[in-house]
């Protein structure tokens, strides 16, 4: 047995031990407060028969890529070639449609979450390839926060660079807030993770510190489980998407009732007095009250009149989760909750204000020093017009249609190649059954990945990569203080191979291996990375130790400011001296910019819009439940479903759905019952769990379960080991944002009593026999 090293990952850092090329042990950091449980997914997923270990083409793209039938995708046997054969392979496809096409005619897609270390970054490795290639078309923002991020920077600024990253710190919350008021909740499951790594997992440390501070918490979600038992949180449950309606009328009071802070709003925002008579009813003769939103909430108006006063007592934090703003017109909550801050004139003040993203991932809000860690660089694309992340189907069933997207009009290109590394977009896009359509139309997919995933499974031509055991790198993020060598700890799998020495051997054969590595191995960019971070962390008065003695030591931590952060606090302090960089300077809560492009899904102050699928549309007479398909608690998003961890969470094989246990009863559904979900798009198998911590009309089934389609490569398959998305519409946010809608979605579920069909996509694909040359 060797030595045990260092490992960083998205969920945790660790010690990991091993004999014969085997992982034996993964221990968490000592440090780890709170260490998760989805360490337990790794030992057996790193050598899981689903690892891909050859290069592999599918059998009919082998014999003439030009003749094959892309309607075969996911249902075709695989054929496994020598690597020289599939590189030739996969360069000559790359300049095929290069030559015929054009440059924008290929699509680089990657989420980014294929690493923790900086060097080894799917996203950074794909795109640098591409860039050097002639470029490519990409995607734009994230599954995670799409809406948001496209709605901010009209309102407060850009949300990355300063919602996120000058989150107002933990350290200041807990000093000064006397109540934090959050919409979507706050989860322990979803900060188990973040991208880049983790080192410490702080969320119900800080919870803990903030609540035995005297600060009270109120859960506004669906599910009371939201909220962590440290928080003692009182739970308000609305119907979902119903959020915008309910701080409206918060709104409503606080004007009615003088306790907005004119002051504040006068000299900080821009317009409230144009947003003012469409919450007074004016405009639309409807007042915005506490009756009003009751019935769209599911809330008595008492509770929402006396939840306003209670947040105009003291000093208020109002958080909102990501999951608010994946849903129909969900820059509206994100907007208006930023419009319920400022009428409490809080913004700028410790303790107070809002905040997006809280418990979203590990770190926001962690008290560090703010430095720009160096990574992988990707070059510059002259491809100009990324499409919007979560409209990739879009874009390869309707080439050359036009579309809206932040007040632009655009095309979607014609993809006629795609190249897929480090994601599965079968975990994240909405409606399946529609990917799965829009993936039969390229004329070549190409994936680098380390399982036979669905999106293996759908591709033309498969190169095995790396998991981040076999590869040396160092995690270093923003968030989070530690910084973790990455030690190769085992050999690599089979034949696989990093994924810089995959596209080094293709840029080789396309004639620009010199600009791809300039020169250096995977072991020197990584200590040329670490040169520029020491250099980053000078420059912030930190000094980072020599890369021989970071490998020796296996951790570093750096120090934590002592300074809270608190976000906009020089805009408040002097507003013409720090002025945001919205067009007025200010906050605004009327938009200009947004009202002139005349978009009506997305107008120029936050409004009720409703949502295509909720309990107040007509599809819920035929689909009574909402679904919720929320992050799961056994892994991070679809990674490693095929570990311990999340395989002991299954039910007969499949992924858990909790309902109601009045909505259970109402169905016949005992505990344990195979399920299926369905409504007009798709169905899918779960196994029923019941509880009284999920609203009445709502069904919770979490994302990540591998598509398993009862008949591989058809739309209409059911899956039957429990994807939601086969049940999500694929529909953007509005024209702003184009985000995913995945929680506006409406099914029925009735108990399975046929035969259960056996789960296949934790066994490798079928593959023709080859005989040997």
């Amino acid at each position: 047995m060797t030595e045990p090293r260092h490992t960083a990952t998205h969920w945790g850092t660790y010690k990991v031990a091993c004999e014969n090329g085997r992982l034996t042990s993964v221990t968490p950091f000592a440090d780890d407060p709170d260490p998760s449980d989805l360490g337990g997914n790794m030992l057996d997923a790193i050598h899981h028969e689903t690892r891909i270990r050859r290069p592999a083409v599918r059998e009919s793209f082998l014999k003439d890529p030009t003749r094959s039938d892309p309607r075969a995708r996911g249902a075709e046997p695989f054929v496994e070639i020598p690597w020289d054969e599939a590189l030739d392979l996969a360069a000559a496809e790359l300049k095929r449609v290069r030559g015929s096409y054009g440059n924008e005619a290929i699509f680089g897609g990657s989420y980014g979450w294929a690493s923790a270390g900086r060097f080894h970054h799917a996203q950074s490795q794909v795109h640098r390839f591409l860039n050097g290639f002639g470029g490519y078309t990409a995607s734009t923002d994230t599954y995670s926060y799409a809406a948001v991020s496209a709605l901010m920077p009209h309102i407060v600024g850009p949300f990355s660079k300063l919602v996120l990253d000058e989150a107002t710190s933990w350290d200041a919350v807990a000093d000064h807030a006397d109540l934090i008021v959050m919409f979507g909740g706050m989860s322990l499951k979803n900060a188990d993770i973040n991208a880049g790594g983790v080192g410490r997992h702080t969320l119900k440390e800080w919870l803990g510190k903030i609540r035995a501070s005297g600060t009270d918490f109120i859960n506004i979600s669906p599910i009371r489980t939201d909220a962590p038992d440290v928080c003692e949180a009182d739970w308000i449950a609305p119907h979902p998407n119903s959020d915008t309606a309910l701080m409206l009328a918060l709104a409503y009071v606080l004007h009615t009732e003088g306790l907005a802070d004119r002051a504040f709003l006068e000299r900080y925002t821009t317009g409230y007095d144009r947003f003012l008579p469409y919450l007074l009813g004016q405009v639309d003769g409807v007042p915005k009250t506490p009756d009003w939103a009751a019935s769209l909430c599911g809330i008595p108006a008492q509770t929402i009149t006396d939840l306003a006063r209670r947040m105009a007592q003291g000093r208020t934090m109002i958080t909102v989760a990501w999951a608010l703003q994946r849903a129909d017109h969900g820059e509206q909550p994100c907007w208006m909750a930023i419009v319920l801050a400022a009428m409490l004139g809080q913004i700028g003040l410790p303790g107070g204000g809002f905040g997006v993203g809280y418990g979203c991932a590990n770190g926001v809000g962690n008290p560090t020093h703010a430095i720009r860690f160096p990574a992988f660089p990707q070059g510059k694309n002259p491809i100009p017009d990324p499409i919007p992340v979560a409209r990739i189907s879009d874009a390869l069933l309707s080439p050359g249609q036009p579309y809206r997207f932040n007040g632009q009009d655009r095309t979607y290109p014609d993809l006629r190649l795609v190249y897929w590394t480090g994601g599965n977009p079968f975990h994240h896009q909405m409606d399946l059954g529609k990917l799965v359509r829009g993936f039969q139309q390229p004329e070549t997919i190409i994936v680098n990945e380390v399982w036979w995933t669905a999106t293996a499974r759908h591709a033309d031509i498969v190169f095995p990569a790396t998991s981040s055991f076999e590869r040396r790198d160092i995690s270093m993020v923003r968030w989070d203080p530690l910084i973790t060598h990455m030690d190769a700890a085992i050999p690599p799998q089979g034949d696989a191979r990093d994924d810089y020495a995959i596209f080094a051997g293709l840029a080789e054969r396309l004639g620009f291996a010199d600009t791809f590595t300039e020169g250096r191995s995977a072991d020197e960019w990584v200590s040329h990375i670490w040169e520029n971070a020491q250099q980053a962390g000078e420059t912030a008065g930190i000094a980072l130790p020599d890369l021989a003695d970071l490998a020796r030591d296996g951790t570093h931590a750096r120090p934590i400011s002592e300074t809270p952060c608190v976000l906009l606090a020089d805009f408040r302090a002097d507003p013409k001296t720090h002025p945001l960089s919205t067009p007025s300077g200010k906050i605004e809560i009327f938009s200009d910019v947004i009202a002139g492009w005349g978009d009506p899904d997305c107008p120029g102050h936050p409004v009720w819009l409703g949502s295509y699928e909720w309990r107040g549309s007509k599809a819920a007479e035929i689909y009574p439940l909402h679904l919720i398909s929320n992050q799961p608690k056994t892994r991070l998003h679809s990674q490693m479903d095929c570990g311990a961890t999340s395989v002991a969470s299954k039910i007969k094989g499949r992924e858990p759905a909790t309902l109601n246990t009045a909505d259970a009863a109402a169905r016949g559904i005992k505990a344990g019952d195979v399920i299926k979900l369905f409504n007009a798009r798709g169905s899918c198998l779960a196994g029923a769990e019941l509880s009284d911590d999920i609203k009445l009309g709502v069904i919770q089934l979490s994302t990540g379960a591998w598509y398993d389609p009862e008949t591989p490569g058809d739309p209409q398959a059911m899956c039957v080991h429990g994807n939601p998305n086969v049940l999500t519409r694929d529909a953007g946010t509005s024209t702003l944002g184009q985000g995913p809608t995945a929680h506006s979605t409406l099914v029925e579920v009735a108990r399975f009593d046929e035969p259960l069909p056996p789960i296949t996509v934790f066994s490798p694909p079928e593959f023709v026999p080859t005989e040997p040359k």
